[in-house]
């Protein structure tokens, strides 16, 4: 395993602890110590599931359009609400304009939204197909892109500026930060960061030992230790993690696959003990353009190529290697973004088409259109809809 050693080194030097306001104005008042809470209290019970949603990140006013699922995986339209925050972009970016993967998340009942363009995360209760707004909280630093979440502890990525990390710990429903759970990434980005150099992705290990945090322009994975009361290790372990590593998804609790969105392939790598990443076997290239996203549904692992427009299916085989089944597993025509997945169900999100397509997924792997939703915000003048979660 190669280390960035003089990079990580260069990235180490300007980690810090971020718990002072940024100097940035707030759109809508989001900063250090905005919490605007919509509960009446008590504890928070969710209804039934099978829904869709997605999120238009609309700059005037970012909403959760919402769709009910039906046994057979169509989409009809249910309703649409506010967040409460502003959609927000990043630069040159080519259709996807948060340049991210896991924006908007369901967890335990709950959705969380990203308000990019107001420093804020939005919590939802999910009552069936109604959304319940229950809290709007200052996202710990600017531009979030990026939700995680497991058990009571949930992590945002910020892309603008330095980059950072937020931790918060999830009671009844509601987000309270945790102090010494803000770090730096040290990326020294603009506000709005470039599309290339914004940071792509947060997720928290299956074991709850480590936040990881992908980049691209850096080539490199964060790995911050968890302490017992969701707390963060000061200094995080820096790896080599492929050609523009974007989008990443665990396959088990201490492997991983991760899109090169450069090299336009996927690599599997094994998270040590130590926070340390380990390539497993070499990358594996699609063939396609701009390999962003990853999606695992049942044994099989989706990749959402944007500038191709197209879907590649990957597996990991018996003996834990990486192998691609199909190169184009589907040609959805309109800038392929985020995926999610249900009941054996992918559901990809066009941002160049404005659409969502469901796609059931075979035995095989193979995957057939069962329904197409029309309407969404299209990406238009640097920004569009990003991020799609479902219950």
């Amino acid at each position: 395993m190669k280390r960035s050693v003089a990079l990580a080194a260069a990235l180490l030097a300007g980690l810090t602890s971020v718990g002072s306001a940024p100097q940035p104005a707030f759109a809508d008042g989001g900063g250090p110590g905005y919490n605007h809470d919509d509960r009446g209290g008590g504890d928070y019970h969710h209804g039934d599931e099978g829904a869709l949603f997605v999120q238009t990140n609309k700059a005037e006013g970012n909403t959760i359009k919402v769709f009910d699922r039906d046994e057979d995986g169509r989409l009809t339209k249910a309703g649409e609400y506010e967040t409460g925050g502003l959609g927000g972009f990043t630069i040159g970016a080519p259709v996807d304009a948060l340049a991210s993967q896991g924006s908007l998340i369901y967890h335990k009942g709950l959705l969380f939204a990203v308000n990019a363009g107001s420093n804020t995360v939005t919590v939802f209760g999910v009552e069936g197909t109604r959304l319940h707004k229950l809290q709007v909280i200052w996202s710990g630093g600017l531009l979030p892109v990026s939700v995680a979440a497991r058990g009571d502890l949930v992590y945002v990525l910020n892309a603008g500026g330095e980059g950072s990390v937020q931790g918060f710990e999830l009671h009844k429903g509601r987000l309270s930060r945790i102090e010494e759970a803000n770090r730096s990434l040290g990326l020294h980005n603009g506000n709005p960061p470039a599309f290339g150099t914004a940071p792509a992705q947060i997720k928290i290990d299956p074991d709850s030992e480590f936040v990881l945090v992908s980049t691209k322009a850096a080539n490199v994975m964060f790995s911050y230790e968890i302490g017992r009361h969701g707390e963060l290790a000061r200094n995080p372990v820096i790896s080599d993690a492929g050609d523009g590593p974007f989008g990443f998804t665990f396959d088990t609790d201490d492997s991983l696959l991760v899109t090169e969105s450069n090299a336009n392939a996927v690599s599997r790598f094994e998270l040590d003990e130590d926070g340390v990443l380990d390539q497993i076997g070499p990358s594996v290239p699609n063939g396609q353009q701009a390999t962003c996203w990853i999606q695992r549904v049942g044994d099989f692992f989706y990749a959402a190529n944007a500038g191709s427009s197209t879907i590649s299916s990957y597996r990991v085989d018996d003996d834990g290697k990486l192998e691609l089944v199909k190169a184009v597993a589907v040609d959805t025509g309109g800038g392929s973004i985020d995926m999610t997945t249900s009941d054996g169900f992918l559901y990809v999100q066009n941002a160049a088409a404005g659409n969502v397509q469901g796609y059931e997924v075979g035995e095989d792997g193979s995957l057939k259109l069962v329904t197409t939703v029309e309407g969404l915000p299209k990406f238009t003048d640097g920004i569009g809809m990003e991020g799609i979660a479902a219950s």
